[in-house]
């Protein structure tokens, strides 16, 4: 099996570990790639669903590792391919002055990747009728592993760590959105600003399109160097039912920010996530993602993946031939246009690891 088609599986079926100890613990809760563990295949580390429903009746299943960390994947005793487990970060073992643990701050992603919700609360989780149905930002700080806000001052001192103490190579801040017109793009800047003071790390912000888009220069002057703002899913429909208060910023005002976004950032580095498998076809995913390119945002389509605690817990994830169907059109598009993972400055699309679609570029340009 392909390392590509090897992933599609384990990121659509997750994986059952004969021993659920082993390699970099897992995220539960929160915001970004979370129930996933961060294995390596090949050259790519990617993160697999292992405390999903899918995941527990998966048929893929990762043996014991060996002395060399490797472990054996099998379906129905059959060996598939190994995967390997990245190592604990040294900057997990480390506190603030305030005795508050560096991974409440921030955690690792992928082998490589800083990763932080600045804010850990929205003003939509707390609405049934608002919230989208998929999202678990609260889940962490209800179980008290992170913090709701994490200062500049915290972020800049964990991001130094973890560049010095784990070689991390970018960041990603992401946060829940407030109230106010600057939908979080204000505490990008504010966190931007002291880590780019402390350490020299080229950090992606996501927030939802500000209604000023004098936001985005604010952002690239701050020392944002890639900026993220996710539409998740692509049709009117499937947003009104999935993300009814988030589809209140409709498609047009989205891609209006994309393009003043561009202007600031360059092309290839500003990007959107989208989930296959909420209800859109694999042809509005790919629709809506040449129109995306033809403008110069990256689109980074991952599978969905049903995460324990919300509405959307039940939802079945992705089939791999779903994922296949909008990964290899969409690999060879993003390359025509100019853009790659490999070209994003930091961020979701540089990191690839809640995807294949880098992997797939990579065997269009081998």
């Amino acid at each position: 099996m392909s390392d590509a088609a090897l992933i599609n599986e384990l990121q659509t079926h997750g994986m059952r570990m004969v021993d659920p100890t082993v390699g970099m613990e897992s995220r539960r809760g929160g915001a970004g790639p979370t129930d996933h563990k961060a294995v390596t295949i090949g050259g790519a580390t990617v993160m697999v669903p292992v405390h999903t429903a899918p995941a527990f009746d998966s048929p893929y299943v990762v043996q014991a590792p060996d002395a060399d960390g490797l472990a054996e994947v099998t379906k129905g005793g059959t060996p598939l391919g190994q995967v390997k487990f990245p190592m604990r970060p040294k900057f997990y073992d480390l506190k603030t002055k305030g005795g508050i643990p560096y991974q409440h701050i921030a955690t690792l992603h992928s082998k490589d990747v800083l990763a932080t919700t600045v804010l850990q609360e929205c003003i939509r989780y707390a609405s049934r009728k608002k919230t989208c149905q998929f999202c678990s930002i609260g889940q962490s700080l209800a179980a008290k592993r992170t913090i709701a806000h994490k200062t500049p001052e915290q972020l800049a001192e964990v991001a130094k760590a973890a560049v010095e103490l784990d070689g991390v190579k970018h960041m990603v801040m992401t946060t829940g959105t407030p109230a106010g017109k600057d939908r979080g793009a204000k505490v990008m800047v504010e966190s931007a600003r002291a880590i780019k003071a402390a350490v020299d790390i080229p950090i992606q912000g996501q927030c939802e399109p500000p209604e000023d888009n004098i936001w985005h220069r604010r952002m690239f002057e701050a020392g944002i160097d890639s900026l993220g703002m996710h539409l998740e899913a692509v049709t009117p429909e499937v947003r009104a039912r999935v993300m009814p208060g988030k589809a209140q910023i409709s498609l047009e005002a989205y891609f209006d920010s994309f393009k003043a976004a561009v202007k600031v950032f360059g092309r290839g580095q500003v990007s959107t996530y989208i989930l296959a498998g909420l209800g859109d076809t694999p042809e509005e995913i790919l629709a809506t993602s040449q129109e995306l390119c033809k403008i110069g945002v990256y689109p980074f389509v991952v599978p969905f993946v049903p995460v324990s605690g919300t509405p959307m817990e039940s939802h079945p994830a992705p089939t791999s031939e779903f994922m296949s169907a909008i990964l290899a059109p969409l690999s060879r598009m993003i390359l025509r246009a100019g853009m790659s993972a490999e070209s994003a400055k930091a961020g979701c699309a540089k990191c690839g690891a809640c995807s294949a679609l880098s992997v797939y570029e990579k065997l269009g340009v081998s």
